[in-house]
C-alpha cells in the first residue's frame, strides 16, 4: 500500500517540481511592466514567441486533420488542444494571478497585447473538443485508430523497464483502411468499350467510393477566431519577429514536388516567347492515382487539378490537353474516351528549327502526315486498343517511347468529346428523338506536337518544352448514329 501511495505522489512531485522553476524564469506581469532588474523583457519574448509559434502550428495541423479521412490525425490534435491550452494558461498565470481581469480590461502594455490575444486563441479552440470528439467517432468507421501512449500522441517509456529506449507513435503514417488487399487495376488498355460488352478486370469487384469530406462550418469559425487572436499577438513582436507559416510551407512543398522551379520559365524565356509554345513539368503517371489501400477526401483537389496538363486549344467548350507522363522509363499521353496518340523520337534536333511541314526530318515525318485515323466508331476503338500494346504499325509509330534528355519528339494527338448519349448508353427520350441531329455534334482536334525534355530531376520527372507545330483538319466518326438506343 506504501508503494502504491509514493506511485501517486512521484508524478505530481514532479509536476510541482517543474512548474516551480518555470514560474522562477517567468514573473509576475506586473512586475515586467515596471522593468525590473529581476525580470529580464527577453525571457518573456522568447518564452511567447515560442508559444505562439506553437499555437500557429496547431491551428494548421486541426485544418488539415479535419480535412483528411484519417482518425488518428483527429484523435492527436484532440488532445493537443488541451496540452497547448494548459500550457498556456499555466504560463499566463505564472506571469499575473489576475490575468482575466488584465485581459477583460484595455490591453495597455505591450506584454499584455502579446499574452491575452495568446490566451484568448488558446480559449477559442477548446470550443473545437466535443466537434472532434464526433468526427472522431466517424472517421473510426473507416479506419483503424492506432492505440496512442498518451491522448496528445506524446511519448512514453517502458513501463517495465524505465531505463528502455522511449517509443514513440508514428503520427505521419497513412492511416489503414478497414477494407485492405485492394488489387492494383492500372492499366494501359482503354478502359470505355463502346457497342459491346467487356469483362470487368476483377470479377464482382467495385472499387471503394471515397468519403467526401468538408470541415464544418462551426469548426470554421472557430479556426478564423483563433486565427485572428493570433495574428494580433504576432503584430505586436514587430516586423523582425519571423514566424513561420505552415501553410505556406506546405504550398512550396507540393510546388517543389509537382511543379516547375521558378527560374526555368526565365531560363527559356526566348523559346516561349515563339506562338504555341509551352513549358511544363512531366511527372510519373502514379502520382496521378490514389496509392492502393489508402484513404482520401474526394473533394480534396487533386494533383492534375492543382498542375493540370497544357492546354493545347479551347474551341465551343472543347478544350484538348497535352497529357504527357511516364510510365516506367517510357514517355506515354494519358487519354479518356476514344482518344490516343502517336510519338516517335526524331532524335537531338532543335526544337526550334522544326516548322509546320517538319522538312528534313527523318521519314517519320511523312507517317505523322500520311495517318489517317479511322472514321468508324468500331474501327478507332480498335485502333486505339492496338495503339495502347505498343504494337507496332507500318509506319513505325507508336503510342509510347523511351524517354531521352535533350532528344525531339513528336507526337499527334486525336481527341474525342463524344456525345453524352452514346458514352452514357442511355435509351433516348421522346423529346431527344426530334433533335438527334444535335445529339450526335462532337467535338475534335487532330494537332502535331513536339516535345523536348531538358532537365531530369532525381525522382525521375522531366522539365519539357513543347510546341504546336500543326492542326489538321477535326477528324469525324461517321457511324455515331447506330450506337443510339431507341
Amino acid at each position: 500500500m506504501r508503494y502504491i501511495f509514493l506511485s501517486i505522489l512521484a508524478p505530481l512531485w514532479l509536476q510541482t517540481m517543474s512548474f516551480s522553476a518555470l514560474a522562477k524564469e517567468h514573473k509576475p506581469q506586473s512586475k515586467m511592466i515596471q522593468a525590473s532588474s529581476s525580470s529580464p523583457i527577453d525571457t518573456f519574448y522568447t518564452a511567447t514567441s515560442k508559444l505562439v509559434q506553437e499555437q500557429i502550428n496547431l491551428i494548421a495541423r486541426i485544418e488539415n486533420a479535419m480535412n483528411v479521412k484519417d482518425p488518428n490525425r483527429v484523435r492527436a490534435v484532440r488532445g493537443q488542444i488541451l496540452i497547448q491550452a494548459a500550457s498556456i494558461e499555466g504560463f499566463v498565470k505564472r506571469l499575473d494571478p489576475n490575468y482575466k481581469n488584465i485581459c477583460a480590461s484595455e490591453l495597455n502594455s505591450k506584454e499584455a497585447r502579446i499574452f491575452c490575444p495568446l490566451y484568448a486563441s488558446s480559449q477559442e479552440l477548446l470550443k473545437l473538443s466535443p466537434l472532434l470528439d464526433r468526427i472522431l467517432s466517424r472517421r473510426g468507421e473507416s479506419a483503424m485508430v492506432r492505440s496512442l501512449p498518451l491522448v496528445s500522441g506524446e511519448r512514453q517509456s517502458d513501463p517495465v523497464m524505465p531505463m528502455s529506449p522511449i517509443s514513440r507513435p508514428d503520427l505521419g503514417r497513412i492511416a489503414t483502411p478497414h477494407a485492405t488487399q485492394e488489387p492494383n487495376l492500372f492499366n494501359l488498355a482503354p478502359q470505355l468499350v463502346i457497342g459491346s460488352s467487356t469483362k470487368k478486370l476483377v470479377a464482382n469487384y467495385t472499387q471503394p467510393i471515397q468519403g467526401a469530406i468538408k470541415i464544418p462550418q462551426e469548426a470554421i469559425k472557430v479556426l478564423e477566431a483563433a486565427q485572428k487572436h493570433i495574428e494580433q499577438a504576432q503584430l505586436e513582436f514587430g516586423q523582425e519577429a519571423k514566424f513561420h507559416n505552415p501553410k505556406q510551407t506546405a504550398i512550396a512543398l507540393d510546388r517543389f514536388a509537382y511543379d516547375l522551379d521558378p527560374q526555368e520559365s526565365q531560363t527559356y524565356s526566348k523559346f516561349l516567347a515563339l506562338p504555341q509554345t509551352g513549358i511544363f513539368r512531366v511527372l510519373p503517371h502514379t502520382v496521378y492515382h490514389r496509392p492502393l489501400n489508402t484513404l482520401q477526401n474526394r473533394l480534396s483537389k487533386t494533383v492534375i487539378e492543382r498542375y493540370p496538363f497544357p492546354s493545347l486549344a479551347e474551341k465551343d467548350g472543347f478544350t484538348p490537353n497535352f497529357a504527357l507522363s511516364l510510365v516506367g522509363n517510357n514517355f506515354h499521353v494519358l487519354a479518356s474516351g476514344v482518344d490516343y496518340s502517336l510519338m516517335a523520337n526524331l532524335g537531338n534536333i532543335p526544337i526550334e528549327k522544326l516548322d509546320a511541314n517538319l522538312e528534313n526530318v527523318n521519314p517519320l515525318a511523312k507517317a505523322f502526315f500520311t495517318y489517317q485515323p479511322p472514321r468508324q466508331l468500331n474501327l478507332l476503338q480498335q485502333e486505339r486498343r492496338r495503339l495502347a500494346t505498343n504494337k507496332q504499325n507500318n509506319s513505325g509509330l507508336l503510342s509510347s517511347v523511351p524517354a531521352q534528355l535533350n532528344n525531339t519528339y513528336l507526337v499527334r494527338s486525336f481527341q474525342f468529346k463524344l456525345p453524352s448519349a452514346i458514352v452514357s448508353g442511355k435509351k433516348l427520350t421522346p423529346q431527344e428523338r426530334l433533335s438527334i441531329d444535335e445529339l450526335l455534334k462532337i467535338s475534335s482536334s487532330d494537332t502535331i506536337v513536339a516535345f523536348r525534355p531538358v532537365r531530369q530531376r532525381s525522382d525521375g520527372s522531366y522539365t519539357v518544352l513543347w510546341r504546336v507545330l500543326n492542326r489538321f483538319t477535326a477528324p469525324q466518326i461517321e457511324d455515331l448514329e447506330a450506337y443510339l438506343k431507341y
